[in-house]
């Protein structure tokens, strides 16, 4: 059996002195520049609840100095849910101007009607951070028949950034942030299975769509360049979060080594980082962890394998991706 430890896993408040200075000590980095975001627009995916739900709220807190705030839109599968998130981010953070969009990633239908919809809405983008993901599902098929984490997790986002991505070039600087996962070293694209129907393994599933974010980062950065658009590949730490829900044995398992984990918070500083921080424009298409450069597999730094998954990509999702 494969036991992951991922970005997000599911815990519960603690109370112990011990276990808060436990918290302190694996917490990580910290975001911080001081970065304000007065008029700017920006588009996370799943920010409904956990890390995604702490990013939306700092970036919204940082833009209410200007008259109408800056623009945080929340794109999630459930719109209650992100209403109730934003009701209480902008009791928060006082910012007015944070909005929900209805965005189902497993379903090329609703990401076009999103984009479509969002750009008749606004002019410009400068933020777009593909936080939503699914981890360890029963085998399943999205919509459009893909896998279901290769499906949401790359190729949902894949399309989203594509279809936005103009935008992206005229609000220019703008950054594009994926979140990926240190699990991304155990991940292997395995173009004769992508789909994974003749081997399933959730785990392996989950890492292997992983690693495709770190790829999928890598060649977007090539393509970006002269731009102004630039994209970073982020692993948030272990967190707390609803992610592990179709894992018993994690959500347990998280639960014994709650003292380890970072909140939701402490996993948000890093897609913050890449978000926000001066003088990153150089680290484009590079993978970050706890608010700095880390390594990556030798897989995600193959090249060939990048632009191969792109091509497939494309293919799949019957787009034309110069």
């Amino acid at each position: 059996m494969l036991v992951i430890i991922h970005s997000e896993v599911l815990g519960h408040r603690i109370t112990d002195p011990t276990n808060i200075h436990h918290r302190k000590f694996f917490a990580g980095g910290v975001c911080r520049t001081n970065v304000q975001l007065p008029g700017k627009v920006v588009v996370i995916t799943g920010a409904n609840t956990g890390i995604g739900k702490e990013t939306a709220r700092e970036l919204a807190r940082r833009g209410k100095s200007f008259p109408e705030g800056a623009r945080v839109y929340i794109a999630c599968r459930d719109v209650l849910k992100g209403e109730s998130a934003a009701s209480e981010i902008r009791a928060d953070t006082k910012n007015s101007q944070v909005l929900v969009r209805k965005l189902d990633l497993s379903d090329t239908k609703s990401i076009r009607a999103f984009a479509e919809d969002f750009l008749a809405e606004e002019k410009q983008l400068h933020i777009l951070i593909n936080n939503a993901g699914v981890m360890m599902c029963p085998y399943s098929k999205t919509a459009d028949g893909f896998e279901t984490h290769l499906g949401v997790n790359h190729l949902g986002h894949f399309l989203l950034t594509y279809l936005l991505l103009d935008r992206l070039k005229e609000s220019a600087p703008a950054r594009v942030v994926n979140l990926s996962s240190v699990v991304h070293h155990i991940g292997k694209i395995r173009f004769h299975d992508l789909q994974s129907e003749k081997h399933y393994s959730r785990g392996f599933a989950y890492c292997h769509s992983k690693l495709a974010n770190v790829l999928f980062t890598r060649e977007l950065a090539k393509r970006l360049q002269g731009t102004g658009v630039t994209t970073y590949a982020v692993h948030p730490g272990v967190v707390r979060s609803e992610l592990v829900r179709h894992s018993y044995l994690l959500c347990l398992l998280w639960r014994i080594f709650s003292p380890f984990v970072k909140s939701a918070r402490d996993g948000a500083q890093t897609s913050l980082h890449c978000a926000l921080a001066e003088g990153l424009e150089p680290l484009s298409g590079k993978y970050f962890s706890d608010c700095k450069r880390a390594w990556v597999s030798p897989r995600a730094r193959n090249n060939k394998t990048a632009e191969r998954l792109w091509n497939v990509s494309c293919d799949l999702l019957g787009i034309q991706w110069e």
